[in-house]
């Protein structure tokens, strides 16, 4: 007879809340798998995930199953229905990576850049065969218009928005999306200003994803849209930006957000 093995804490967490039966709107063992694995800067322990997975696949086969289409009755709100997908965007990209080895390098290697992993890639989701940029421009993007999503979706790369440690929620989804907007648009590696040049560095996720941002301007009534009117309107008190800086882009890191680079 083998020996047995000492489980970890991911494994006993995550086996305590294998023996609650899961709900299509309850995201607790993803938060459970968020807590032991993401650290502070939203670097996730990869190699963890890999040796203890039992708790994350059950969650993955629940995204893949049930979810707004299958069973509306647990999707009542528009809120409801957008944590899922978010939640599931995050954690098929996790499984993404994971199926990969887990990825060391970067998920957008490849003669086209992100094509093989967001495009190629398939994923199941709600009982249907997709991929991730699908679930992200037409179940998210052009379902809900709302901006504030380029905060919370992570494509595992360092210039990624910050993964949190808990699940997205529909309760509380709301703020969740308003704090993680704040914290990115607040962040230097996100919003650079130099004043003496009059010029403010920012993500390219305001550059490739510019039309959401103009357009949402436009419907809540701006008369002069623009990225900068966008985001101050989550900047610090006292911290806005002038209308009249010049806007130039940062690089993009696409290293793998692995707690451990090789």
């Amino acid at each position: 007879m083998g020996s047995l093995r000492i489980a970890g804490p991911l494994f006993i967490v995550l086996l305590a809340l294998m023996a609650i039966p899961l709900r299509a709107n309850d995201h607790s063992t993803w938060t459970a798998v968020l807590s032991q694995v993401v650290d502070a800067r939203g670097f996730v322990d990869y190699d963890a995930l890999l040796g203890d997975r039992a708790g994350f696949d059950g969650y993955v086969e629940l995204v893949e199953n049930t979810g707004p289409a299958t069973d509306p009755s647990k999707f009542p709100d528009s809120n409801s229905k957008l944590a899922f997908y978010i939640n599931a965007y995050n954690a098929l990209v996790f499984k993404g990576v994971l199926d990969r080895g887990p990825e060391r390098t970067s998920v957008w290697s490849g003669l086209i850049s992100g094509y093989n992993f967001f495009r190629h890639m398939k994923v199941k989701i709600d009982g249907q065969v997709t991929n991730l940029q699908a679930i992200e421009d037409v179940l998210i993007r052009e379902s809900f218009a709302d901006p504030r999503v380029h905060a919370a979706l992570n494509c595992a790369s360092v210039s990624c928005p910050r993964l949190p440690q808990t699940a997205f929620t529909a309760a509380d989804l709301d703020t969740e999306l308003n704090v993680a907007m704040h914290e990115f648009v607040n962040a230097t590696q996100n919003v650079w200003i130099d004043h003496s040049k009059l010029t403010v560095y920012l993500s390219r996720i305001f550059d490739w994803f510019e039309d959401d941002f103009l357009e949402f301007e436009e419907r809540t009534g701006s008369t002069a849209p623009s990225i900068l009117n966008y985001i101050n309107r989550f900047r610090t008190p006292g911290q806005e930006i002038p209308g009249k800086y010049k806007i130039s882009y940062l690089d993009y890191d696409k290293g793998i957000n692995h707690q451990r680079r090789d």
